[in-house]
């Protein structure tokens, strides 16, 4: 009888042990990184990009490996141009890429995926009602209220024909076709300008079916600060531009543009297009290393890293102040913007 009892004492231990042991979870994924790319596109000298985001190597090397992925080296490259640094990732030569909304919906398709965007201090005013933006006093920065898009607006100058327009908005009256039709418009020189061209014909479009190309007096291209001296010098009636162009351009309204009124009373918005989402973090789908798990990794950690003083630092050179998760539905804005700019 003891005899019994000891043999299945010690088939329960054989078995609970057993059992102990295909509990424990199998490890299945690799969590050393050999040489984790990250890639930035040119929109800035090369030179100084890899000068002010060198720190970001160590940065994502310690914060990947507080969360179990050791990589043993970051390398930091700036592509030649936009495409060079998408058909990296796409082709899986690249981990990670910063990429311009154009450019991320441009190789989406191609195993690329957006998992951040950036952020950015928001503004006061953000309304999708024109009349909203013209109280008269200034539209401010909000460093508080990060958020991952900027708008276009469509403003009217001081002309005649400007006030008329600003004075249609301001009282709920709809504008028409033949009211923008009429006005000397002026856009950004280049057609690829989101804030200065492209988003401004997608609002044309949403209201009236119609594109800048379609206005009866050919719009005058220049810069921004074109924009908002002819603004200034009647030469346009309305101007396109960002939403906080005419912060950016108030020391010179009153004193190099000699204007004898605000530039907050003496221009009005009577347009706002969609939100024009900024900058992503993208991944490549194709890299075999960007398994889910260190994907969520990534997203984590340049969160994270965008919070420390020397993370804050070296995104900088981008305008970024921070990263929120996003998704791809987020920047169908930005493909219908990129059928606008086909033409």
């Amino acid at each position: 009888m003891k005899k019994l009892l000891s043999i299945l004492l010690i088939s329960v231990m054989f078995f609970g042990g057993l059992v102990a042991c295909t509990a424990e979870p199998e490890v299945t994924e690799d969590t050393v990184i050999e040489d984790l790319v990250v890639l930035f596109v040119p929109s800035r000298d090369a030179g100084l990009i890899l000068e002010a985001t060198e720190p970001l190597k160590q940065l994502l090397i310690d914060t990947l490996g507080e969360k179990g992925y050791t990589v043993e080296n970051v390398t930091i490259e700036v592509s030649t141009d936009y495409n060079a640094a998408g058909e990296a990732l796409a082709a899986g030569t690249a981990h990670i890429g910063f990429l311009p909304g154009g450019t991320y919906v441009a190789y989406a398709a191609d195993g690329v995926e957006v998992v951040l965007a950036a952020t950015r201090a928001g503004l006061n005013k953000d309304s999708i009602n024109a009349a909203d933006w013209n109280d008269g006093q200034p539209t401010l920065g909000d460093s508080a209220k990060q958020v991952t898009y900027y708008r276009s607006l469509i403003y009217a100058g001081p002309s005649e024909y400007g006030r008329m327009l600003a004075e249609k908005v301001n009282a709920g009256t709809a504008l028409t076709w033949d009211d923008v039709n009429g006005a000397q418009w002026c856009v950004s020189s280049s057609a690829t300008s989101s804030a200065g061209y492209v988003y401004p014909t997608m609002w044309l479009l949403e209201n009236f079916d119609k594109k800048i190309s379609d206005l009866a007096k050919a719009p005058l291209p220049g810069s921004y600060s074109d924009i908002a001296l002819n603004l200034a010098q009647g030469t346009c009636d309305v101007g396109v531009g960002y939403a906080d162009i005419r912060r950016d351009y108030e020391p010179k309204w009153m004193t190099e543009w000699k204007r004898t009124e605000s530039i907050w009373t003496e221009t009005d918005v009577i347009g706002v297009t969609e939100p024009i989402f900024n900058d992503t973090i993208s991944v490549s789908l194709n890299n075999p290393e960007m398994s889910e798990g260190f994907k969520k990794a990534v997203q984590e950690a340049f969160i994270e890293i965008a919070k420390t003083e020397v993370g804050a630092e070296a995104i900088k050179i981008y305008n970024h102040e921070g990263y929120e998760v996003v998704t791809d539905a987020d920047y169908d804005g930005a493909r219908r913007a990129a059928e606008v700019a086909k033409g």
